[in-house]
């Protein structure tokens, strides 16, 4: 049985300001630079008057969250050694899917990262 990739965990936006936007591409964009800082600022400072912008801020924090989860295990994990293939993958996993992330803020739609831990709800 194939797996069907067709009905993603995306939600389109619509009536979004450019300042909305503007935001939601940073809270996905500067994570690659600041890990969870970024978000967590622009969600604590916009969850009051932007649904959209919270959302997405919301998104990005449980996602940075979840990689400096799997960071420190992966670094755990170098005593065994597959840490530092497990530092890799996290790495570019994480840089991929935050791209991905902004590209379709950009688009006003809601990405759902895979491999989240849903921290803040």
């Amino acid at each position: 049985m194939e797996p069907n990739f067709s009905q993603s965990s995306e939600t389109q936006y619509t009536n979004v300001t450019s300042d909305e936007k503007t935001l939601a591409i940073l809270s996905h964009l500067l994570g690659i630079f600041f890990s969870f800082i970024p978000a967590l600022v622009i969600y604590l400072s916009k969850k009051d008057q932007s649904p959209y912008v919270a959302e997405h801020a919301k998104e990005a924090l449980n996602f940075q969250l979840s990689i400096l989860i799997y960071y420190i295990i992966s670094g755990i994990l170098v005593i065994l050694l597959i840490g530092l293939l497990l530092l890799m993958v996290v790495y570019f996993g994480a840089l991929i899917l935050a791209i991905i992330a902004t590209i379709k803020a950009n688009d006003n739609v809601l990405y759902r990262y895979p491999f989240t831990i849903r921290i803040i709800k």
